[in-house]
């Protein structure tokens, strides 16, 4: 697939979807990739139940978040509508707590796109959204959008009305597990959001971004942090920075064997030496060590991990740069990654195609 098509699709949803001013006031979190089943044992969110549960009324919805689900929330690629309204009817109630507030906003995935053809859905549904602060935009949106099968079928106004006249066999193979297809579209949304401008927001891999950094990438540059610092430093701080590069090591050549040559996730997206922060991507809810999100307040964006007692792992607590425990529960909030999206647009614009001069001028195949 050619990247202008993909681009061209890209402008398209972009202007489709509806936009919210986005001020210094509200706090949003987003979420993505629940896909909730029957409770049983091929449901994915099962292992989290307690978690979510918790984690969206006790501090979600008391601290007057807006809740933004962005994709594959059911999925309706393994289970039939009732039994999934049946398995999580507590989770429905906490989704209707932040409706009634106007404070829910659903976005369709590719898992759970079927929902456009159910008649009692109690929710508005969206492809995308947009957030506009300041003049600059965020999209939030899934993400299957940047794959081949949807871009050559033009979303919006050819796809979507097809699905909805006549249903297709839509093969909802997972791209999580699939490190090539993963990374393809990462790039392309990367490329695209660099293009125009803009931060993007999305979900479908099942793989957490902050400023275009994958979990991989971050633990390089932490290593190389603490290395720097190493020389300098005195006997016990060199003790406790062996220590936590050891940590990192670990997790580091476990991503390796897992991604195998996909893990330099930067050579993929940017063929120059500047990686630009547009990307970022909320990864799931179905990890068996936790939860992840991001979220929006005060003008800053952060990506968060949710664990239970014991759960997270060693590096996430030692990489955090804050954690904090729910109280009466076993649940701690571990914010990960922190910046202003004031900083992030500059840096996008001062830094991206349209300081180069690459926009309009010139489109890529």
């Amino acid at each position: 697939m050619k990247f202008a098509d993909f681009l061209s699709s890209f402008e398209e949803l972009i202007a489709a979807c509806p936009t919210e001013r986005l001020d210094d006031a509200p706090r949003y979190v987003f979420f993505s990739d629940f896909h909730m089943g029957d409770g049983g044992r091929r449901d994915d969110l099962e292992w989290n139940r307690d978690l979510v549960l918790t984690i969206l009324a006790r501090w979600y919805f008391e601290r007057g978040y807006t809740l933004v689900l962005d994709g594959d929330v059911e999925d309706l690629s393994k289970f039939r509508m009732p039994e999934i309204r049946s398995a999580w009817s507590e989770l429905y109630d906490i989704f209707h707590a932040f409706a009634r507030e106007g404070r829910l906003r659903k976005i369709v995935g590719n898992h759970d796109l079927g929902l456009l053809t159910e008649p009692d859905y109690p929710f508005e549904l969206l492809h995308g959204l947009v957030l506009e602060r300041r003049g600059r935009r965020i999209f939030v949106f899934h993400g299957h959008q940047a794959s081949r099968f949807f871009v050559k079928r033009d979303y919006i106004s050819d796809f979507v009305v097809r699905y909805l006249a006549k249903p297709l066999r839509i093969r909802n193979t997972s791209i999580s597990g699939d490190s090539r297809h993963k990374f393809k579209q990462e790039r392309r949304i990367y490329r695209a959001s660099k293009r125009l401008g803009i931060v993007s927001i999305s979900g479908h891999t099942h793989r957490p971004l902050f400023e275009s950094l994958t979990k991989y990438d971050s633990l390089r540059w932490a290593i190389e942090e603490q290395l720097r610092e190493y020389s300098l430093a005195e006997p016990e701080r060199r003790r406790k920075i062996a220590e936590l590069v050891g940590i990192y090591r670990i997790e580091l050549e476990r991503l390796e064997d897992r991604d195998m040559k996909y893990a330099l996730s930067r050579s993929l997206y940017e063929e120059r030496g500047l990686l630009i922060p547009c990307m970022f991507n909320s990864g799931c809810a179905t990890g068996r060590h936790g939860v992840t999100a991001l979220e929006i307040e005060g003008g800053a964006i952060g990506l968060v991990h949710w664990a239970g007692e014991g759960s997270a792992r060693e590096y996430i607590r030692r990489e955090a740069l804050g954690s904090t425990t729910l109280d009466g529960s076993p649940y701690s909030r571990y914010l990960l990654r922190q910046d202003y999206l004031d900083q992030v647009f500059a840096r996008i614009e001062l830094l991206g195609d349209r300081a180069s001069g690459l926009w309009p001028q010139t489109r890529p195949n």
